[in-house]
């Protein structure tokens, strides 16, 4: 199973599609499908909307504290978990019997500890942050499913970004947005309002076919059965794959310090010879060519901005929109559809996204010549 952020179910379903998964089937913030060690890889080093590849152990029953521990202790620990490793439990999902998850995942530790006592007479110890074996549960109802982690840290830390910082967009909805968009890196693409660039610089991977997962681990390295030339066959034929960029890809902002902070982040991605940055006020605003897609994520007022002081930020990205954009196709991503109206300009198409806790929609603006005097 692939996860992602709901909303994205059928754009990382196209993905699994393209590494050659058709019986790829999706439900509700995850993608099912079929492969062996090898696809695991792939996936992992190149699904640029997934949040984490995981791998079904076991699924059923799961009513009561006790039906669950039956199904834990009916997985094959001892050919999973090597003698001296590490494992950690976590949980997700809601049940009757576990209203707390935490719960659920001492019952299934419980069970992997004893089943692996038994056969190898000695239990392996929990690490709760650096766990040679994750083992993820996920619980629906009175059913649960038992799978082993193996990406590790999400597939959104693709390791060209430190963590933290003010609000940013994660790596994989930043390029969920881009292919809801249709981008494929043909078109130019501006992002006016960039911030620490993701947007822009995971236009620039798409653009140069670079593997998103390609300057990581993951925890299925850590994996007992771990196959280390099959894995470095992927990433040699990932980095066979990139190609130059055949279009522009511009990311601006006002802010010296988040100017800064892109360029540093393009350089870390591999892509710093490919991301143009410019220091620029979203009303200065400048296609980086005919036919140019603009993408961009400003701030919502939730984390980032009081939303009084943000609608002019709104009424001067409508205005550049209209003025200097003709001929563009726009997406915003708008986690506030108050201040969106401030925009001054109908959307031609809204899709709903999650950012984290945040219900956001996807809007799409068709900026045709004269679509300011239509305004007026």
């Amino acid at each position: 199973m692939a996860t992602c952020s709901r909303g994205l179910e059928e754009v990382l379903r196209a993905e699994l599609v393209a590494l050659g998964h058709e019986e790829a089937a999706s439900g509700r913030g995850m993608v099912s499908f079929r492969g062996d060690l090898a696809a695991v890889y792939r996936a992992n080093l190149w699904l640029r909307t997934a949040t984490r590849v995981l791998r079904l152990l076991s699924e059923g029953p799961a009513g009561t504290r006790e039906a669950l521990y039956e199904l834990a202790s009916r997985v094959p620990w001892e050919e999973v978990v090597a003698r001296g490793q590490t494992i950690m439990v976590e949980s997700a999902g809601t049940a009757p019997a576990f209203r707390n998850t935490g719960f659920a995942s001492l019952v299934v530790k419980d069970a992997a500890v004893d089943r692996l006592r038994a056969r190898l007479g000695s239990r392996p110890y929990v690490d709760r942050k650096l766990a040679d074996v994750r083992i993820h549960v996920h619980l629906a109802s009175a059913r649960a499913g038992i799978a082993l982690d193996s990406s590790g840290e999400p597939l959104s830390h693709r390791g060209y970004r430190p963590r933290g910082g003010p609000a940013p967009l994660s790596e994989t909805l930043a390029a969920g947005v881009l292919l809801l968009a249709g981008y494929d890196g043909t078109q130019p693409l501006l992002d006016p309002m960039a911030g620490t660039g993701t947007i822009a610089i995971e236009a620039a991977l798409i653009a140069t076919r670079a593997a998103p997962g390609s300057r990581r681990s993951f925890a299925c390295e850590r994996w007992p059965d771990h196959q280390p030339a099959c894995l470095l066959q992927a990433r040699q034929a990932a980095r066979l794959r990139r190609q130059p960029p055949t279009a522009a890809v511009v990311a601006s902002d006002n802010e010296a310090r988040a100017v800064a902070a892109c360029r540093r982040n393009a350089r870390e991605a591999g892509v710093g010879e490919t991301v143009k940055v410019e220091a620029k006020d979203v009303r200065e605003l400048v296609l980086p060519g005919p036919g140019a897609m603009i993408v961009t994520n400003p701030p919502y007022g939730e984390r980032l901005g009081d939303p009084a002081e943000l609608a002019g930020l709104y009424r001067d990205l409508g205005d550049a929109l209209k003025r200097r954009a003709s001929g563009a196709t726009a997406w915003l991503l708008a986690g506030n559809l108050e201040l969106a109206k401030s925009i001054g300009l109908r959307a031609s198409r809204r899709i709903v996204l999650f950012n984290g806790p945040i219900e956001c929609r996807l809007l799409r603006f068709d900026l045709y010549e004269g679509s300011r005097e239509l305004e007026r």
